[in-house]
């Protein structure tokens, strides 16, 4: 009698992703090879992370402070993704996302959690960073082909942002996964690769940087006049307050969870939960790897090429400062590429946020009573008005007020503060609720400890600074 294969995994959970049933109970896989087709949660983390923390303001950072802060970048990206993974780990242990976990942290207020409180409030965040990401993007196509007036002016600007938010609306009306991940994958590999080519492309202008440099940057040095757009280059760049929550739902919507299945206290559970853990902690690796890259390939672009000759771009001339050089050193062609290359990165962002912070919002609605969030079809109904709405005020805010880089770095000075929320709910949550059994060690438990602090920390010092 022969014996027949196992059935090969399913690469995403059939069903209401966000009902453990035994039935969608899947063995994990074993070693890299065998995980590396179920990750991905990770590159839609990735795609809403490269973009606007990186090409304005590391880029920014950069030009403003030369090499020296380019430590902060390796910094930043890696102290989060203690957070990140921990609060993952919860999420499939318990089939919830992140912002119900959130409401458990005391203190309550009103039969609410605190967090919840502040979740609402971000929505503010969501509203200015992801306007001065699409208004960016869409001014990088209006200085490639203005229509209705020049540029910078509302009219030709609108006109952009107006089509990239029908475009945005039409990808994700129909709200499913599997679009989501597949175009997150395709443009995080074609805007890493750019930004690695673009950052080695320098090498032929007079702009070339060496290993002197590099290592200059590696110094851990932080100057004093760089220490508002470095609180907002920490709360933008790696996995942001935004971030860290819209993964959990990812994970969640991959299958991570269904496939470990209800906590029924077997040791069966045991071993599921631990192995589909050890496939999101490849996957928020893999992530890290991507998006580390190229944040420090935009810091290099603007240590590199813009520091040197003292300019700082601002507002509008984000874009246009750096395509110029580009068009004065190589030709036009390297002006239009590198706007073209602005484009498809910023817009990117905003084609995973749509989704993703559609998730959060709705989440938080459902904590306040606004409906039942394991009613998936009314789930689903919240989730398809959100993805319209959300697009459609960010590009009316961000052709109003026109102003990017500022829209940019408000955004990531409110996401610095909620990430000192995030960090302390991570926290509590580990401690207090995720099930020992698929705990890792001591070093994993310290890792977290010294990630919750160093993002407290900075979180407080950049309140104290602002005010």
């Amino acid at each position: 009698m022969t014996e027949t294969a196992p059935a090969r995994p399913t690469t995403v959970v059939e069903g209401d992703p966000y009902v453990l049933d035994p039935a969608k109970v899947q063995e994990p896989p074993k070693g890299w090879r065998a995980s590396m087709r179920l990750l991905g949660p990770g590159m839609i983390t990735s795609a809403a992370i490269v973009g606007s923390g990186e090409l304005i303001t590391a880029t920014t950072l950069g030009a403003q402070v030369g090499f020296m802060l380019l430590w902060l970048v390796f910094v930043s990206t890696f102290v989060k993704v203690a957070v990140q993974i921990e609060l993952a780990r919860w999420t499939i242990s318990t089939g919830k996302p992140a912002l119900f976990g959130y409401d458990l942290v005391p203190p309550r207020i009103f039969q609410r959690g605190w967090i919840s409180y502040l979740s609402v409030l971000m929505v503010l965040q969501f509203v200015t960073s992801q306007a001065g990401v699409i208004s960016t993007s869409g001014l990088a196509l209006s200085i490639l082909m203005p229509v209705f007036g020049p540029p910078a002016s509302v009219a030709s600007i609108g006109f952009w942002v107006a089509l990239l938010v029908v475009a945005a609306i039409a990808i994700h009306i129909a709200n499913r996964y599997t679009v989501v991940e597949r175009v997150s994958t395709v443009l995080v590999g074609i805007v890493t690769f750019a930004a690695i080519a673009l950052v080695f492309g320098i090498q032929a202008t007079p702009f070339a940087w060496d290993g002197a440099d590099v290592g200059s940057g590696l110094t851990f040095q932080l100057a004093l006049g760089a220490v508002g757009v470095a609180i907002s280059m920490f709360g933008l760049t790696g996995v942001g307050a935004g971030e860290v929550t819209s993964y959990s739902f990812w994970c969640v919507e991959k299958g991570y969870a269904a496939w470990t299945g209800p906590n029924d206290g077997s040791e069966a559970w045991q071993r599921r939960a631990r192995g589909w853990i050890a496939v999101m902690k490849k996957d928020a690796w893999v992530s890290w790897v991507v998006y580390t890259l190229s944040t420090a390939a935009f810091y290099v672009l603007g240590a590199a090429v813009l520091h040197p000759q003292g300019l700082v771009p601002e507002g509008s001339e984000v874009l246009t400062t750096i395509s110029r050089i580009f068009s004065d050193t190589l030709g036009p062609w390297a002006g239009v590429a590198f706007l073209v290359f602005a484009a498809i990165t910023l817009y990117k962002t905003i084609l995973a946020n749509v989704p993703s912070l559609s998730r959060l919002t709705v989440a938080a609605f459902a904590i306040f009573g606004a409906f039942d969030w394991s009613d998936a079809r009314m789930r689903a109904r919240w989730l398809r008005i959100m993805m319209i709405a959300m697009p459609v005020l960010w590009g009316l805010l961000g052709v109003v007020v026109n102003a990017p880089l500022a829209l940019v770095i408000i955004g990531g000075t409110l996401n610095a503060f909620y990430l000192i929320a995030v960090a302390i709910a991570t926290a509590y949550l580990s401690f207090t609720q995720t099930d020992r059994s698929i705990k890792d060690g001591r070093l994993t438990t310290a890792y977290l400890v010294v990630s919750a602090i160093a993002i407290v920390a900075v979180g407080v010092f950049g309140l104290i600074n602002l005010f």
